[in-house]
């Protein structure tokens, strides 16, 4: 996708080519549009009464209010549930099945059902998409999916991946953005020296400016700064300075306590962005915590671990209250990853990256106390000329979670025509135009 040649008479190193390979003006031209998707998971369900907009004009409850200045790019669509079956609990299915759409294998893994299960027996949809745009040459990305992840613990089972490159197959998030950078452009920075990513390519990339017309030379300053900053930021020497989470047990009674983690939130969202904006991918993953997971979510002034708050009846207006600001505050980095993605130009294209790029936001179970399977809240944003009509609420009639799966990659340009458990594809792709 890069005009190599060009390149190579300026003499570029291999390392300078992440700062470079999605400059419009270096990008063979194929007259397509860029097409993204951003799947984004909070855990442990939500307030279905908070949550919900009031008719089919996006009447916004507490919950998405966050979302309001995006109203007319968001989607919501109610009644589509997760209808996968079999061994494992609600949450282990709710996780592990809502982007495979088909079941967990028997296994050892013992959660709160009388079945115990293993990984899902399929990959996932950002999997299965990430596949189909790797195959064609024109959509081809350096890394074709990356998986981020906010305070997710660093164990594995079914409660923690919900991302599959095939059966048995589960894909780790990261969580750490000094791991993401050093992924995203080829090497670890060095701690002790703070060797600068950007000092190492400095030479290279003003020889190459020199060549760039204004636009390009644009996005590279601003992919620079966006590198300088992270590596500011990582490299502070304050009293937060190890961007580190404790790892819950899986005991109940553990609580995660961490104030890092809004600040981890938007450096993975600020790399997220800039990664796509840079075409080093078109699928990504941003996963929250973990289901069943127990953030103590103290910045929020919340004192109760958020799986335990979830399983408290409606009536406990206390419990209600702090799941409530723990959905407000999700849906904030939503709205703050929906910004980025709006302020910043297509490049190379016209309007935002927001109407090239289509996020999804979901979440195991409709709600936490009766773990429903039914009524996942899922949240459309974005996706402008995907075929899907915003800036309203939808309501099906109980329709299984594949059907979207079979929308999104139609969406995508697949022409898949099942996708998970093929008895649930039955009906073919949500009508959402």
């Amino acid at each position: 996708m890069i005009r190599r040649d060009f390149l190579r008479h300026l003499g570029v190193s291999s390392a300078a080519l992440p700062f470079l390979s999605g400059l419009p003006g270096l990008a063979a031209a194929d007259g397509k549009k860029k097409q993204r998707l951003i799947f984004m998971f909070s855990p442990n369900g939500t307030i279905p009464w908070e949550f919900w907009p009031e008719g089919s004009d996006l009447n916004f409850k507490r919950i998405l209010k966050p979302l309001e200045p995006f109203k007319s790019q968001v989607l919501t669509l109610r009644g589509v549930n997760n209808k996968v079956d079999g061994d494992g609990d609600r949450h282990m299915r709710g996780m592990s099945c809502l982007l495979t759409g088909t079941e967990l294998f028997p296994g050892n893994i013992q959660g709160g059902s009388d079945t115990p299960a293993g990984w899902a027996k399929g990959l996932s949809i950002d999997q299965e998409i990430k596949n189909f745009l790797q195959s064609r040459e024109e959509t081809k990305t350096r890394f074709g999916s990356l998986e981020f992840g906010v305070a997710v613990p660093n164990r594995a089972d079914p409660w923690t991946r919900m991302c599959y490159a095939g059966p048995n197959q589960p894909i780790a998030p990261i969580d750490d953005p000094e791991q993401m950078l050093g992924k995203l452009y080829g090497r670890m920075k060095d701690k002790e020296s703070l060797v600068s990513i950007v000092d190492d390519v400095r030479e290279d990339l003003v020889r190459v400016s020199k060549n760039l017309g204004a636009e390009d030379r644009a996005r590279l300053e601003e992919h620079l700064t966006l590198v300088r900053e992270m590596e500011a930021e990582l490299s502070r020497t304050d009293d937060k300075a190890e961007l580190v989470h404790p790892v819950p047990d899986i005991d109940p009674n553990i609580e995660l306590v961490n104030d890092n983690t809004p600040r981890i939130s938007r450096m993975q969202i600020d790399l997220l962005v800039n990664a796509m904006a840079n075409d080093m991918t078109r699928v990504a993953t941003l996963q929250y915590m973990r289901s069943v997971g127990m953030a103590r979510m103290s910045w929020l002034g919340v004192k109760d671990g958020h799986h335990t708050l979830s399983h408290e009846p409606d009536d406990n207006k206390d419990a209600v209250e702090g799941l409530i600001k723990i959905n407000e505050w999700f849906a904030g980095e939503l709205a703050y990853l929906t910004k980025k993605l709006s302020d910043t130009p297509e490049p190379g294209g016209e309007g935002s990256m927001l109407d090239h790029t289509l996020i999804v936001w979901l979440n195991e179970l409709g709600k936490g106390n009766s773990h429903t399977l039914d009524d996942i809240p899922f949240v459309l944003i974005g996706g402008k000329g995907y075929g899907i009509k915003t800036g309203r609420a939808m309501s099906f009639d109980k329709v299984a979670h594949n059907r979207l799966w079979l929308t999104v990659a139609r969406a995508m340009g697949h022409e898949t025509k099942s996708f998970g458990t093929a008895a649930f594809c039955e009906g073919g792709p949500l009508d959402l135009g």
